[in-house]
């Protein structure tokens, strides 16, 4: 216990540590919410990784998936590397940090508005993200929450609470700065830490070899007459595994918390370096979490819920237990890391969102640039420091809310981030991504999708969830690119002067 406990003071003080050494540079919108635009490649590239892997990954979806696919999980992995990292930078990375410099956006909400010309899609776009952001935090306490449980024999409420309050004090001090070298610091434990728990995990049932040949023994579906599906390159039931390929990898294109990284990096060069960067990371860390979750059912079946429920998210801390300390603590500070970095992008993401896009609404020009009107000097340095001390407040404010929900969770991890992901990125992911290459999206079609993205999330929450939540939110993000298509070939175009001007930034900057 004492290894442990020192393990944690010592990373808790490096991160508040971060935090006071950054506050410097967290005195202006720009510098709180961007980091000054000027974050170079690994910081950048952790910040994406460490934002995408949380304990929702690590004790939600590697427990619950890979109890139900086996090995064949280890594709959700292989899907966020390729998919939610290597294609979001190619795709993405560079046409974003040119449009939105060129329009001076700086979050999701305020790119809707000025690319489409229409506040309504600011103001609606930023009231889904604060309220479809609440779910996956609530999802990321309980990971950690539970891991902390077991490791410290603390109670999970105040577990919950401890990390609500530690992840505040760094971001309210340092902003997105702080949070990108934090990120880099645990994504350096989180690289060691999961290659670390594999091999002593595995080596309690004798090794990789022996513990996928106890895999291979085991009955799909409790017929003995059907072994092997678990240990299978493709397990039981591949269909509802691809939904939860699409959903984890292509949903991250679509998600404020990660599009917004790529607002942030310095150049051309560095989002080169980012994305080889970024996919060996999540390679390793993704790819580990889910092939570590495969071999969950070798471990005995989990606990059963007050509702006669398998309790999935016991699975991975129950594989756990028997470790030595030094690497229970070791796996304590994996997903502290995971989930910590996970939430200060979603708080951060969340109270800047509502500050700029709801609070203050700076009024543009039609190439983007803001409207300075008759403010003098003083009075809009005046204003840019009240807008920071807004986000401050409203990132407790967020903290609190999704704490709430998380000491009473309604349902499993993954059902939460299913939700949240489902909406946000049905909502968000077509809009953005063909806005960024295709002219003739219209702003009517970026009504339909958020319509869309987030009625077919609720629609199926309130009926009982009859399509799972996972593959409701696949099919949300698929569904969006035919709706915003579809929308814009028979409804009216923004004006060709508009458009124009926005596309000037690619001329400029030689993007094809």
């Amino acid at each position: 216990m004492l290894i442990k406990i020192i393990l944690t003071l010592i990373f808790l003080a490096v991160t508040v540590g971060i935090g006071i050494y950054s506050r410097k540079q967290a005195k202006s919108v720009e510098g709180f919410v961007l980091g000054g635009r000027n974050v170079g490649p690994w910081l950048t590239a952790f910040a994406y990784g460490t934002s995408y892997f949380s304990a929702v990954v690590f004790v939600g979806y590697a427990g619950q998936f890979g109890y139900k696919y086996g090995l064949s999980s280890s594709w959700i992995g292989i899907g966020n590397a390729i998919i939610g990292s290597l294609l979001a930078w190619l795709v993405l990375g560079r046409r974003t940090r040119t449009m939105t410099q060129h329009i001076q956006s700086r979050t999701m909400p305020d790119f809707f508005g000025t690319r489409y010309d229409s506040q309504g899609l600011r103001v609606a776009a930023s009231i889904i993200a604060f309220v479809f952001l609440i779910p996956y935090t609530a999802g990321v306490y309980k990971g950690i929450s539970t891991l902390f449980e077991m490791g410290f024999d603390i109670p999970y409420q105040w577990c919950a609470i401890i990390m609500a309050a530690l992840t505040a004090v760094y971001v309210i001090l340092g902003g997105y700065k702080a949070t990108a070298i934090n990120d880099f610091v645990q994504g350096i434990i989180m690289l060691f830490g999961i290659v670390a728990v594999i091999m002593a995990v595995l080596a309690t049932k004798g090794g990789i070899s022996s513990a996928i040949d106890q895999l291979s023994q085991l009955p799909a579906d409790g017929n003995p007459a059907v072994n092997g599906q678990f240990a299978d390159i493709f397990g039981p039931d591949p269909w509802n595994l691809l939904g939860v390929v699409i959903l984890t990898s292509l949903g991250t294109w679509g998600l404020p918390q990660m599009v917004g990284k790529f607002y942030s990096i310095t150049d051309e060069a560095a989002i080169k370096r980012g994305t080889i960067i970024s996919t060996i990371f999540a390679m390793i860390v993704a790819g580990g979490c889910y092939f570590l979750g495969g071999f969950g059912r070798i471990f005995g079946e989990p606990p059963t819920l007050p509702n006669g429920r398998l309790d999935f998210d016991a699975i991975i801390p129950g594989m756990l237990e028997g470790l030595p300390d030094v690497l229970i603590g070791l796996v304590v500070l994996l997903v502290l890391s995971a989930s910590m970095s996970t939430l200060a992008s979603l708080v951060l993401t969340s109270s800047s969102t509502m500050t700029l896009d709801l609070i203050y609404r700076d009024k543009k020009s039609e190439d983007g640039e803001v409207k300075s009107g008759q403010i003098d000097e003083g009075l809009a340095t005046k204003i840019e420091r009240r807008k920071v001390v807004i986000m401050r407040v409203l990132i407790v404010f967020f903290i609190v809310i999704s704490l709430m929900i998380a000491l009473n969770p309604p349902t499993f991890i993954a059902q939460l981030m299913g939700i949240s992901w489902g909406a946000l990125a049905g909502a968000f992911l077509a809009p953005f991504m063909l806005g960024l290459y295709w002219k003739n999206v219209t702003t009517a079609s970026v009504w339909a999708c958020f319509i869309w993205g987030v009625g077919i999330t609720l629609v199926n929450m309130l009926a009982g969830n009859p399509i799972s939540p996972i593959n409701c939110g696949a099919i949300a993000m698929v569904g969006g690119f035919v709706v915003v298509a579809l929308v814009s070939l028979f409804t009216k175009k923004l004006p060709e002067e508009t458009t124009s001007k926005i596309w000037q930034c690619y001329s400029n900057d030689n993007v094809r």
